[in-house]
């Protein structure tokens, strides 16, 4: 089902050329995972693979989340002009145990790891499409143990402190746990909503504040590989797919952000940890039963 499909480039800095549908369907997977807890990248690379479209490598996948930023941005808007001019005004009065100024600083420091952990990827590892960690069989494995680590933090976490009870020290903790997102699989919303479960989150609190977190590293992933691919002088014939595969993403981020809060007022992350569970099975029976 996996093993078969054919990559349609091998440079960490390439864009693969997919037609307007096929972006389309790439950035409705994005939209859809990037703030579910269960990865965008593992998906990305599974579901092309399997419906035969190949790997659209790291910079397509970077470049399209610009798609899913611009929603966090505008679901979230409100929350970070508040963020910002409480910012601002604690800073101007010395009033640095004000609510904003805890979340900002937490956003701020909590965005330091995976900055740094990105950076040294990307000089030890420059190939990222062609290195094992991008491999199918990493990404199961990945899956397979957040969705462990969510179960245990689902039934460990007492799930009572709400928003206002966050502090920089949350932004800290959480920011780590992003950064495990790194290795394709984990997935960025998954790890920092389990860590927020495991410090007592409420589960929308720990959602709300997993995706406050990601919009300074998923933005500078984005504009990362966007510089990159923009030196390269792409033909229209990649511009015009990548710009849909972006829309098509910013819409479908919006539609999973919004349902994604909504359900975690009320109900818990099970649904997640099994989905991960069979999503890391299916791939690993996959790959022991497809044809060498």
């Amino acid at each position: 089902m996996f093993a078969q499909a054919a990559t349609p480039n091998t440079s960490d800095h390439a864009i693969a050329k997919f037609n307007w549908f096929q972006a389309i369907i790439l950035g409705m997977v994005q939209g859809l995972t990037e703030f579910l807890p269960i990865s965008s990248t593992a998906h990305l690379k599974v579901v092309p693979v399997a419906l035969g479209w190949g790997d659209p490598g790291v910079a397509f996948t970077a470049v399209i989340q610009l798609g899913s930023i611009a929603a966090v941005l505008w679901y979230f808007w409100s929350d970070l002009s508040q963020i910002i001019r409480g910012m601002i005004k604690a800073i101007r009065q010395s009033d640095y145990k004000s609510h904003d100024f805890r979340l900002g600083l937490g956003i701020a420091l909590g965005t330091l790891p995976i900055v740094f952990f990105g950076l040294l990827m990307k000089v030890l590892i420059p190939d990222l499409d062609n290195s094992p960690m991008r491999s199918l069989n990493v990404i199961a494995i990945a899956s397979i143990v957040m969705a462990l680590l969510l179960a245990l933090a689902e039934k460990l976490g007492t799930h009572k402190r709400n928003f206002n009870q966050l502090g920089w020290r949350d932004g800290v903790v959480m920011g780590f746990a992003q950064s495990l997102a790194l290795i394709p699989g984990v997935s960025r919303s998954g790890s920092t909503i389990t860590s927020g479960l495991f410090i007592n989150l409420e589960r929308a609190t720990a959602a709300r504040f997993s995706f406050l977190l990601g919009i300074p590293a998923i933005t500078l992933a984005g504009i990362v590989e966007l510089k990159d691919v923009a030196e390269m002088g792409l033909s229209s014939d990649i511009i015009f797919p990548v710009i849909v595969g972006v829309i098509s993403s910013a819409v479908f981020s919006y539609l999973a952000i919004a349902w994604l809060i909504r359900y975690l007022q009320k109900r818990d992350t099970w649904i997640f940890v099994w989905y991960r569970l069979g999503f890391g099975l299916l791939i690993l029976g996959s790959l022991l039963f497809s044809p060498k």
